[in-house]
């Protein structure tokens, strides 16, 4: 597997894409080659910096511009043609490398991959698929960021996305497909979750179980969520954020006493476990899913362990055919439809 990953992307960046690098070559041996894309130099300077030694596993790919997070995506691409993110896309394009990954600016991914690796036949939109903690089990929110504004049918786009993803990935036999709304009740939802629910009850192939809202996510959530990208992305970073804020405002009351101190030193090894299962930094990516090649999406202040689990989550939707399954689900619902 031949990975393009944007080194100059991200709040910490060379840094941590780099220290990301290091951990894969001791972890990820399925990985044939890593093109490190960005400015040669500041590459070369932090693989000194990191112990990170030349390896017939990693190539250096010249680009001399970077991305600022306040480009829009489409100048970011049409202006800075000579970017990080732009040339490691170029890679996936000219079938050099099969994914990329970056932690950069979100909307320049999503456009450079959009422009440049085009969808899959017949979607239309392609959505950012995050995977989610619960008490339960870990689910699939769909779109996560990549599309603010979605009509219905791109919603519909998402459920049969994300429904692949679930069951080729996750290993749900079924994936069991909720609608993000305001209420369970089919009555409850804006104009868009209204419209969508209709479709999504007429859909074949798809195992709709209506509206699902809040507090469902972090009990017994379904398979899969599907919403549109605004919604998706407040979800995401609100959740990322109370995660984080929890973790400290329980670490500052244990520290409070010396009593809660002895607990806490007690109950470490559970808060640890909790802290993995909720982490991002575990998932470390997101796949772009309905691109005619493979981007993972990683956050911004990603570490370096982050990085590390983007490369391989690269590496698991490249193994298990996540696009090809996509084609299939898509092409059976149209032909379900009589529009093939």
């Amino acid at each position: 597997m031949k990975i393009a990953l944007d080194v100059m992307g991200g709040d910490h960046a060379p840094k941590n894409p780099m220290g990301g690098v290091k951990l894969a070559l001791e972890e990820l041996p399925q990985i044939e080659k890593i093109y490190l894309v960005g400015v040669p130099e500041v590459i070369e300077r932090e693989m000194q910096h990191q112990g990170i030694p030349q390896s017939a596993k990693l190539e250096i790919v010249p680009a001399y511009q970077v991305v600022d997070m306040n480009d829009s995506g489409l100048d970011a691409v049409r202006k800075k043609k000579d970017s990080s993110i732009s040339r490691a896309v170029d890679l996936v394009k000219d079938r050099l490398a099969d994914a990329v990954v970056s932690a950069g600016h979100t909307g320049a991914a999503v456009t450079a991959s959009l422009i440049k690796l085009r969808t899959l036949p017949h979607i239309e939109r392609p959505a950012i698929a995050a995977i989610m903690p619960s008490r339960s089990h870990h689910w699939v929110l769909i779109d996560a960021g990549a599309n603010p504004d979605s009509l219905p049918g791109h919603l519909v786009q998402n459920a049969l996305m994300g429904s692949a993803y679930a069951r080729h990935v996750l290993g749900r036999e079924n994936p069991r497909i909720g609608l993000m709304s305001n209420g369970t009740e089919e009555e409850k939802g804006n104009a868009l979750c209204k419209e969508t629910s209709k479709l999504l009850r007429t859909t074949p192939g798809i195992n709709f179980i209506g509206n699902v809202e809040g507090h469902d996510l972090w009990e017994t959530p379904p398979d899969v969520v599907i919403c549109d990208g605004f919604t998706g992305n407040i979800i995401l970073k609100t959740s990322e954020a109370l995660a984080h804020a929890m973790f400290g405002m329980i670490k500052a009351e244990i520290m409070s006493t010396t009593r809660s101190k002895i607990g806490g030193m007690l109950a470490k090894p559970a808060f640890k476990r909790v802290h993995k299962r909720t982490s991002a930094d575990e998932s470390g990516g997101m796949p772009l899913l309905g691109l005619n090649g493979i981007t993972i999406i990683a956050h911004g202040g990603a570490s370096a362990y982050a990085m590390k689990n983007a490369l391989r989550m690269a590496c698991e939707t490249i193994s298990h055919q996540v696009n090809p399954h996509i084609e299939a689900a898509i092409s059976q619902h149209l032909l379900l439809h009589g529009h093939l």
